[in-house]
């Protein structure tokens, strides 16, 4: 394959232009905040995220490289078809869920980021032990994308791998170091913009190719392979709701997400932010299943790439690329790149800030210097800024496993994260020792599941699991979701046990070192007013952070207060105030 000096320079172009976007915004935005808010205005840009700028980076957020290419192979590849793209439904319905039931209490309570409110009600251990999991899914969603991004240039333009994958990192960083959210903001207005344009410049030209079959013929007739449209086979069914729910309850609790949420003007903009990303997910998948598509209706030895064809050599995960260069003209093959360059930065700049904002606020800030100047906590994320983008670039120099090791990750955000939100959100009086039982149930039950892209064999050999062409045992069983609702029912029971033993004394005060239920004035527990600025949220929100005494049955267990929001206008601040 020859050097093509075109796409190199189209690359460098696209490249100092997404730069020159960062820079602006953070030189438009510096004064942002006032003298003691600055990393806060970083972490949530002043709170002031409109509706056009805050869609479009919610929606880039989410319409990242693996989005795009796994779209793209889950259609191609002839086991799996259209039937097994779950990603845009998926992620489409996560921001729905969001939008109903999470934005609003987060946003409304004014929270910085998603840790808030388990450090306010568990105490700061939990809040560190919730970190960890967050972590290993921004990290390793970084590094996936950027293994996938230097692939995917090399295979148009190339050149080595690894310098593809520094020089994106070393540009995605840059501007997340210098401006905050506001510049991942304002570029992700701009990659999106890319993305659709260049994607669906690309359609029309690879549908015409004289290879290509219509796709409409090859949906449902097998022609070069099995149609595209694939089919769910009657034992895969319980496979397919598995990741159907990882998808749809464990796209809710990242950073990444409640950082948009949580920089919204209102609670109710962070609600119709949510269903505007929803219905943008949905529009942007559609280039991508088209070449999906496309790539299962190509007779591959009438192009230039020969035979045997992409899933063959094993280059289904590349089929997105594959098609730009080979089933489009040179000029537009750039396009696509471009466009799948943007889709890699807007989602890894996002997730290099969500680590570094959870960590500066919520593991230096609040668990080791509470009394941190506001500059402290600047220098310590952008510290950390550089720290994991040098760290997820080295995961995707290095590691062999980028994906497993993500898989992994993101199965431990659903099943650990997920129902201690719903816990310290909707479930009152739920404490520190349900917590850290859900915790580790959880963890417990999902690594003993095994997992095949790790080579992680099993320890427990659930209902209709089986043994592949490389003798790796696979589970058919839903395990990840009996895991998640494990740790959910472990949490509350836990809780309510720990509740009851010590307030009918059966258990004495002294052996509640936590000071999760007994201790009325813990130091282990932070007051809200800590965590928010009295500013943000009405006086009425400002109460106690210790679990209340119930009365009835039905008060004991759900969490009312969780549904009354009000939202954090400053008009009813002032009113409040009155």
């Amino acid at each position: 394959m020859a050097f093509h000096v075109e796409g190199l320079v189209a690359i460098i172009v696209f490249y100092l232009a997404i730069l020159a976007v960062g820079i602006w915004a953070a030189w438009k935005t510096k004064n942002t905040g006032s003298e003691g808010d600055r990393s806060e205005a970083i972490i949530v840009g002043g709170r002031d995220i409109g509706l056009l700028v805050g869609g479009f980076t919610m929606t880039a957020t989410w319409v990242g490289g693996g989005y795009i290419n796994g779209t793209a192979e889950a259609v191609y590849v002839p086991d799996y078809g259209l039937a097994w793209a779950q990603a845009p439904i998926g992620y489409s319905l996560s921001l729905i869920l969001g939008g109903l039931f999470f934005a609003k209490p987060m946003r409304s309570k004014g929270y910085v980021t998603m840790l808030d409110p388990f450090q306010q009600i568990y105490g700061k251990r939990m809040g560190g032990l919730l970190f960890i999991p967050a972590l290993m899914g921004e990290m390793f969603w970084a590094a996936a994308i950027f293994s996938a991004l230097g692939a995917t240039i090399s295979v148009i333009i190339d050149i080595n791998v690894n310098i593809s994958v520094i020089i994106s990192a070393l540009i995605a960083t840059m501007y997340t170091l210098v401006g905050g959210l506001y510049s991942v903001a304002y570029t992700d207005v701009v990659q999106l913009f890319c993305i659709f344009l260049g994607l669906w410049i690309s359609v029309p030209f690879a549908m015409s190719h004289p290879a290509v079959t219509d796709i409409g013929l090859t949906a449902v007739h097998q022609v070069y392979q099995a149609p595209w449209l694939g089919s769910i086979n009657p034992h895969d069914i319980y496979t397919w709701l598995d990741n159907f729910f990882l998808l749809t309850l464990g796209g809710i609790p990242w950073q990444a997400y409640f950082q948009r949420v949580l920089s919204s003007s209102s609670a109710t903009y962070a609600q119709v932010l949510s269903f505007l990303a929803a219905f943008g997910c949905l529009v942007m998948a559609i280039p991508a299943v088209l070449i999906g598509a496309i790539g299962a209706s190509t007779a591959w030895n009438q192009t230039e790439y020969g035979v045997p064809d992409p899933k063959s050599k094993k280059e289904a995960d590349m089929i997105l690329p594959i098609v730009l260069q080979y089933l489009c003209p040179v000029y537009i093959s750039f396009f696509g790149l471009g466009a799948v360059s943007a889709a890699v930065m807007s989602s890894a700049d996002s997730s290099i800030l969500s680590a570094s904002s959870m960590f500066a606020r919520n593991i230096y800030q609040l668990s080791f210097r509470q009394n941190a100047s506001d500059r402290e906590i600047v220098w310590v994320m952008r510290i950390t800024v550089l720290l994991f983008g040098a760290s997820a670039t080295a995961m995707a120099l290095l590691a062999s496993s980028v994906y497993g090791l993500w898989y992994l990750s993101s199965d431990l955000v659903y099943i650990i994260i997920f129902p201690q939100l719903l816990c310290v959100l909707f479930i009152k009086g739920t404490n520190t020792y349900g917590a850290i039982a859900g915790y580790l149930f959880g963890l417990v039950l999902r690594i003993t599941g095994g997992e095949p892209y790790l080579y992680l064999q099993p320890l427990i050999f659930y209902p209709g699991w089986y043994q592949d062409d490389n003798n790796l045992y696979v589970q058919r069983f839903p395990f990840k979701t009996l895991a998640m609702l494990t740790s959910f029912v472990t949490n509350v029971i836990v809780s309510y046990l720990a509740k009851y033993l010590f307030e009918s004394g059966t258990l004495p005060p002294k052996l509640d070192f936590l000071d999760a239920v007994v201790a009325r004035y813990s130091r282990e527990h932070m007051d809200k007013a800590t965590l928010v600025k009295s500013d943000n949220i009405v006086l009425n929100e400002l109460a106690p952070v210790n679990p209340r005494h119930s009365l009835t049955l039905s008060s004991t267990f759900t969490n009312k207060e969780a549904f009354n929001y009000v939202d954090s206008s400053p008009e009813l601040s002032n009113t409040e105030d009155n």
